[in-house]
Parts: C-alpha cells; sequence; structure tokens
C-alpha cells in the first residue's frame, strides 16, 4: 500500500506533526490486514518553498526526504525514493525536463521518472531495458531507468527495502 503526502507537509517541522500521525495510523491500519506500507517520497517544487525558508528545490528536497526518512525509520516500513531520485536527475541532467509549468507537478519524463523509482523499489529489480518508453525520448528513458536503478538499488538499506 503507497502512502504519500504532499510535498509542502514533510518539509516542515509543522507539516511533520500532521503528516507523522497520519502515517501511524494508515501503517497500523494497512498492517492489521497484511498489507505492506510503502511511503512515497514526493519531489521538491522546482523553486522550492520560499515562504518556509526553502528557497531553493536542494533545500525543499532535504527537508523532504528528512521528513519521509524519519517515519519510515519509526514505522520501520520501506521508501521509494523518488524526491530523492528526482533531484538527482535534476542536477546530474538539467535538460530533461522533470516538472510542468507550474514547477509543482510533474510532466510526462517526471511521471515515467517516478514510475522507473516505483519498479525498482517494489520488485527490487532494475528497471533498465525496460521497453516502455511512456512517450519520452528513447534516450531519455534508458537515462531515467538507470538513475532508478542507481538511486534505489544502489541505496536499498537507506531506503529500508529488505
Amino acid at each position: 500500500m503507497v502512502l504519500q503526502e504532499q510535498s509542502q507537509t514533510p518539509a516542515t517541522a509543522a507539516g511533520r506533526d500532521e503528516m507523522y500521525p497520519a502515517a501511524r495510523t494508515l501503517t497500523s491500519k494497512a498492517q492489521a490486514v497484511g498489507a505492506v506500507p510503502l511511503l512515497f517520497m514526493t519531489w521538491a517544487y522546482k523553486d522550492g518553498l520560499p515562504a518556509s525558508g526553502l528557497p531553493t528545490c536542494e533545500a525543499m528536497q532535504q527537508q523532504i526526504d528528512a521528513g519521509y526518512l524519519g517515519i519510515a525509520h519509526e514505522l520501520g516500513v520501506p521508501v521509494a525514493p523518488v524526491g530523492f531520485t528526482w533531484y538527482m536527475v535534476h542536477e546530474d541532467h538539467p535538460a530533461i525536463g522533470l516538472w510542468s509549468d507550474d514547477g509543482s507537478h510533474p510532466s510526462v519524463a517526471g511521471t515515467y521518472l517516478a514510475a522507473c523509482v516505483f519498479y525498482a523499489s517494489i520488485f527490487r529489480e532494475s528497471p533498465e531495458g525496460l521497453s516502455f518508453s511512456g512517450g519520452i525520448p528513447d534516450d531519455q528513458a534508458r537515462v531515467l531507468q538507470a538513475e532508478a536503478n542507481d538511486n534505489v538499488l544502489e541505496l536499498q538499506s537507506q531506503w529500508g527495502l529488505r
């Protein structure tokens, strides 16, 4: 069962005060019926969240990561590191536009990256070589597949993936 919060919420202490109780409750309910929770680490806004003191994408992503990892460690549940991987792609391959024009929601490439991260997180297999490219150029799909492999499978213990 995938649990996701809106990106602003785990990025701030006040937001975590709202997020953590809900995550505890939903995780408990999921586990009670045999479901396996997986936290969807979201991505930062392209221009950060300046109103909350997070003036850059990097600053916001660091706080989102900390927010998700904090509750994941407490609950002993794994994380699909979409936001972490997103930021790495943004830094290493800036020509691949991950955000839509609003700087918040995903582009087609951003959605494809999220799918690759979930594939690696759920199946513990590399998405590299998958033939489906989701409507993005094949060369971009290969880059996103490789980034998902590297940032999920090479760092499995960091994300609580067993």
